[in-house]
């Protein structure tokens, strides 16, 4: 179909103001990444902005030659990966028991468990309550914090309510019990969902920095994210090479910087939860819209 004048303006304006936003979102990812292959004491006269002008892995030599630094990234990938399954199953099992019919007080559970989205007990009262439990300090807090998540659970809930009834009734004549409908069919057919909220909640464990900064003591169970933080506050390069060894206190002296370390650590922090997004992006439309549509 051929477009009028107006149509074909108003065509290309919308492709500039995309073109434009995509570039604003992208290019302070783009500079970091640039920042971080940048030699620091050049960065520091400013002026870099789409290319490395003095090409280095030193900062990343750096970052890498930190035995923290990879205890970090364990305890990071561990928390993800425990976090995750133990979150989507509990989830998943609590949203599958409100989603039936006749259970006693559903709706007083549901309206409990929606309060909670909007009020908590408070910071000091949860750390309390954590210390006496003996989980302050603990890479088990690490994976239990979180774990059920309401907006989640609902989002669950909402899916295996719209679940066709005979899917069950046939899986009950051939004798599964509650439990076995769970695993055997219910679970297999909420692929979209389980990958979408699966994603969200790997992400907000990947990144949450404050939870272990606030309950977490042992510098060997802090994740990358709340030593990324640490990094970036330090406001001076002596704040820094304190927390380095030798070789990384020699290299600070010459060519890197405080800012440069900052992106480099900060490149190795977010890239590799990045490159999970395409594995899953098929899942997203479907997932992230489940309960919007009945058939």
């Amino acid at each position: 179909m051929k477009l009028n004048v107006y149509d074909r303006t108003l065509r290309a304006a919308i492709y500039v103001l995309l073109v434009l936003l995509s570039f604003l979102t992208f290019y302070p990812f783009w500079n970091s990444l640039v920042i971080s292959f940048n030699t620091g004491s050049d960065t520091s006269l400013g002026g870099v902005t789409f290319w490395p002008r003095e090409f280095t892995l030193e900062n990343y030599r750096i970052v890498f030659q930190e035995d923290a630094i990879f205890q970090a990234y364990l305890i990071t990938i561990l928390r993800t990966a425990a976090g995750t399954v133990l979150s989507m199953f509990f989830t998943a099992l609590f949203a599958y028991g409100l989603s039936k019919r006749g259970i006693v007080f559903k709706k007083f559970y549901m309206i409990l468990c929606v309060i909670t989205m909007y009020f908590s007990g408070g910071l000091i009262p949860y750390f309390v309550l954590v210390y006496q439990m003996k989980l302050y300090d603990t890479f088990a807090f690490l994976v239990i914090h979180g774990m059920i998540s309401v907006y989640n659970m609902i989002i669950f809930r909402t899916f295996f309510a719209e679940l066709p009834d005979g899917l069950e009734e046939s899986a009950r004549i051939d004798g599964c019990s509650n439990y076995g409908v769970f695993f055997r069919i219910v679970l297999p057919v909420s692929g979209p969902v389980v990958a979408t909220l699966s994603l969200f909640t790997a992400v907000g464990l990947w990144n949450d920095w404050f939870t272990p900064a606030v309950f977490i003591n042992d510098p060997n169970l802090i994740p990358l994210q709340t030593m990324l933080v640490q990094i970036i506050n330090a406001g001076t390069t002596a704040t820094l090479v304190s927390n380095l060894n030798s070789y990384a206190q020699s290299m600070v002296q010459n060519t890197v910087t405080v800012k440069a370390l900052q992106m480099a650590t900060m490149m190795v922090a977010t890239l590799p939860i990045l490159l999970v997004y395409p594995f899953l992006q098929k899942y997203f439309v479907k997932g992230a819209l489940v309960g919007s549509l009945k058939e």
